[in-house]
């Protein structure tokens, strides 16, 4: 059963809005739908909350060390309350995925992304949950990293919206151990056909935010 939810982003206002904050855009979601705010924790290097899901105590977690030293945050409270790697699901935003689609996954490599990277190296293994959460790709390896780094397209956002809106409630499930029916929950959907990536420069202009940590 999931005993920890991680949300991966930057933290800071000029990220919030960028394609690689979406998992803090899930954890912020169901914090609100938790009624609970996430409140900063020095302990744990991150935002927490403590939530009450399917009759389960669990943790709500927002690293804030930058994204390529998620791990620190997620390793340093999964060891304190001595939760176990298979018992973590990290929500992160994934390349390979179009929005508003989101994909359920257990173990596996990082893929280069530079959170679960870090997360892989801070618990030992990459034996745990994670939540895709799908931001398209800009279909040039070279631009990858302007591409997270910058807010997606309106149509974009809300695809990516609603994808969070029904991950949600996989929730219980999640906490109970269903992981058949949650990935049930989570892969059943018909997204929209996404937009060409070519109007990103017309409407985002710019190369990129600049000055971040290397994106995953």
């Amino acid at each position: 059963m999931i005993k920890l939810f991680v949300g991966l982003g930057n933290p800071g206002p000029e990220y919030e809005a960028t394609r690689h904050n979406a998992g803090f855009w899930w954890v912020d979601a169901l914090a609100r739908d938790r009624k609970l705010s996430l409140v900063p924790d020095r302990s744990y290097h991150g935002l927490v909350a403590r939530a009450n899901i399917a009759g389960q105590s669990v943790w709500l977690l927002e690293p804030q060390t930058f994204m390529n030293l998620s791990g620190k945050s997620v390793g340093a409270l999964a060891r304190f309350f001595k939760i176990a790697p298979d018992e973590i699901l990290v929500v992160h935003d994934e390349l390979d995925v179009v929005p508003g689609q989101a994909k359920l996954k257990f173990g596996g490599s990082h893929a280069g992304h530079n959170g679960l990277r870090d997360i892989h190296a801070q618990l030992g293994t990459g034996d745990y949950w994670r939540l895709r959460l799908g931001i398209g790709h800009p279909g040039v390896k070279a631009e990858v990293v302007n591409w997270v780094l910058k807010k997606p397209l309106k149509e974009q956002r809300e695809a990516i919206e609603d994808a969070i809106a029904r991950t949600l409630h996989a929730a219980p499930a999640l906490v109970a151990g269903e992981m058949e029916k949650a990935t049930m929950q989570i892969h059943t959907s018909k997204p929209p056909r996404p937009k060409p990536p070519r109007r990103e420069l017309d409407e985002n202009g710019g190369s990129g935010d600049g000055g971040a940590p290397a994106p995953g």
